[in-house]
């Protein structure tokens, strides 16, 4: 059970912080900028939150979609301040920065746990089917 839920975790973290690396990348190639290794380091601290806080979709069966998404974007979200406020006692972060920083996390964190619900959304409506389906089997058997 925990291996599994480490794999997927794993499997998560890493799609998550390739698509924000390479988006980053090319970003920064076109607009001229450059970035320092705490700034990379930063983006893999929100990516293992946001993967983490996505992957405990299990435990808000019995609350709507919508607060389910809104609950996990606020606690990443706080998750995040704790990250950054370590951050801030190596190196202080201006209050711009904190806005460049939850900017930066929430616009990926929004289009990649779009495509996550989504994909949720996806397979519980195949689940759907597939027990649709072996009702009306079973229907048929005892008819």
């Amino acid at each position: 059970m925990m291996k599994n839920y480490v794999k997927k975790v794993a499997l998560g973290l890493c799609i998550s912080y390739t698509a924000v690396s390479v988006t980053g990348a090319i970003t920064n190639v076109f607009a001229g900028w450059e970035t320092n290794n705490a700034n990379v380091l930063i983006m893999f601290g929100f990516c293992l939150i946001a993967s983490i806080v996505l992957s405990f979709y299990e435990m808000f069966t019995n609350v709507s979609p919508l607060a389910m998404m809104v609950v996990q974007y606020l606690l990443a979200c706080g998750l995040c301040a704790v990250l950054l406020l370590c951050v801030s006692v190596i190196e202080p972060i201006s209050p711009r920065g904190w806005f460049e920083y939850y900017r930066s996390f929430s616009i990926p964190y929004v289009i990649l746990a779009g495509i996550y619900y989504y994909s949720i959304y996806l397979d519980t409506k195949k689940k759907n089917a597939m027990i649709k389906e072996i009702q009306q089997a079973n229907d048929e058997v005892q008819s």
